[in-house]
């Protein structure tokens, strides 16, 4: 279930209601009620859960999920005591459920600072909007024009600059998020469907852990079902871009311009270089290295230093790249 300070839940609906209304056939199990969203491998008895590539047959074999929407072709797939809707756009018909089911909590009311203050060392500057729920604790200051968004929780002795938005978010102790910075934005999720690109709705959170910094005019998106995580003592530079699903480990730095796509784990003590790129679902490996501008496509291991388009380990890119101006040098006095 989403994290309910966040998200409101939408009344539950009959298996057969969901499947007109996100354009599925009921295979079977029509008069089941469901409630929530949710992945295969964490479905409870009224969730609605997805197969949207064959790779994941064997967690729909085993989904505890009430129902599953599946292609025509992996019926026979989906567990026996699940209902069952068929499409041949299942993501996107599992996008349009979850918004059938599940609403973000809209910034309608303002509350006023007694509200969501922990105490009087808190400090507020003009201009700032607090949503409902919001949580803020001692010791932190709040820079002008800034916007937190219903149920955020900040901790004690934060710094966050002037015109940063936060939603989505629980934000740990002696945190820095300078100005301009986006937390918890919508992912970029979308999926295929015969009327063209469905946006599939982002209903997890970010984490912050304690001592974390975040850079001017950074994004941290939050989770598209999962959260995005950042781990302890984490420092960001400027202008870099975290997408949805994320989990990046203790003190790691991120030099401007890096972009992390998503669902990318990082471990601690990672580098980055200024401008590195990190395709999704990437594994970067404990004290791992990026040079700056590589274009990592592959897992790294543990301690290792990659570099390159695409990255590869740090001597065999220098061995080729030798290799390769020997090459080019000789052709040229030829």
């Amino acid at each position: 279930m989403p994290d309910p300070r966040f998200f409101d839940s939408l009344p539950a609906l009959s298996v057969a209601e969901l499947a007109g209304r996100i354009g599925g056939e009921v295979h079977r199990g029509g008069d089941r009620q469901v409630s929530a969203v949710a992945p295969l491998a964490s479905a409870g008895l009224t969730d609605v859960a997805f197969l949207g590539d064959r790779k994941f047959q064997a967690a729909l074999a085993e989904t505890r999920a009430g129902c599953v929407i599946v292609p025509p072709g992996a019926v026979e797939f989906a567990p026996a005591g699940a209902a069952v809707i068929v499409s041949g756009e299942a993501p996107a018909a599992w996008a349009r459920a979850s918004v059938l089911l599940h609403r973000p909590i809209p910034l309608d009311v303002a509350v006023k600072r007694d509200e969501a203050v922990e105490d009087g060392s808190v400090v507020l500057e003009p201009g700032v909007v607090l949503g409902a729920g919001v949580r803020i604790g001692s010791g932190t200051r709040i820079g002008a024009n800034t916007v937190v968004g219903p149920g955020v929780q900040i901790g004690r002795d934060c710094q966050i600059g002037s015109n940063v938005t936060v939603g989505f978010a629980l934000i740990g102790d002696r945190v820095k998020i300078y100005s301009g910075a986006r937390i918890g934005e919508q992912g970029f999720g979308a999926t295929g469907s015969r009327a063209g690109p469905v946006d599939i709705p982002q209903l997890g959170r970010v984490i912050l852990q304690d001592g974390v910094t975040v850079g001017a005019n950074s994004c941290i998106d939050r989770g598209a079902y999962d959260d995005t995580v950042i781990g302890e003592n984490t420092k960001i530079d400027n202008l870099v871009m975290i997408a949805h699903n994320c989990i990046i480990g203790r003190n790691c730095l991120m030099a401007a311009n890096t972009g992390i796509s998503g669902s990318v784990i990082v471990g601690d003590n990672v580098i980055f270089g200024g401008k590195a790129g990190i395709g999704d679902h990437i594994r970067i490996g404990e004290g791992a290295r990026v040079a700056a501008g590589a274009g990592v496509l592959a897992d790294i291991p543990a301690g290792e230093t990659w570099s390159g388009y695409p990255a590869k380990p740090l001597r065999q890119f220098l061995r080729e790249t030798i290799w390769l101006a020997k090459q080019a040098s000789g052709k040229a006095r030829s």
